[in-house]
């Protein structure tokens, strides 16, 4: 009776196993050098691609992000009038009256005309001019 086993031959020349192929030749010019393996541009499109995206998101939101910086400043311009003029406080102490998200907009004032101006950087900027018994009122768009 003849005994099997499940270890595996220790010999590594059975008769199922030919030898490896030796390597294919690398010609001397392309020694050296990393394979791309049909890789054209690596991430270099993929920037491209994205770019152009947020270039059309950003012109298609564009009227959106006019109008909300608009209305930021016409409204940041109110209370830091009311906040100057009819509460007595300084500038300074009027951006802390601002609701949150509202980061990006500058108070300035002019004494002379008692007009505060809030302004979003190169999208807005509207003013708000001290009218005395009727508070502070927003100046029309020029």
């Amino acid at each position: 009776m003849e005994r099997v086993s499940n270890i595996n031959p220790t010999d590594p020349a059975t008769a199922d196993q030919r030898p490896a192929a030796p390597p294919p030749e690398v010609p001397s010019h392309l020694r050296g050098r990393k394979r791309r393996d049909g890789k054209r541009g690596g991430c270099l499109p993929w920037i491209a691609g994205f770019g152009v995206l947020l270039a059309i998101f950003l012109i298609w939101k564009f009227p959106s992000f006019k109008a909300q910086a608009e209305l930021g400043s016409a409204y940041a311009a109110r209370v830091g009038c009311s906040c100057r003029y009819v509460q007595g406080r300084s500038l300074d102490s009027c951006q802390s009256d601002f609701e949150p998200g509202m980061e990006m907009i500058s108070l300035s004032e002019d004494p002379a005309t008692k007009t505060v101006t809030g302004s979003v950087p190169l999208l807005a900027s509207r003013s708000a001019r001290y009218a005395g018994a009727s508070g502070c009122l927003i100046n029309p768009r020029n």
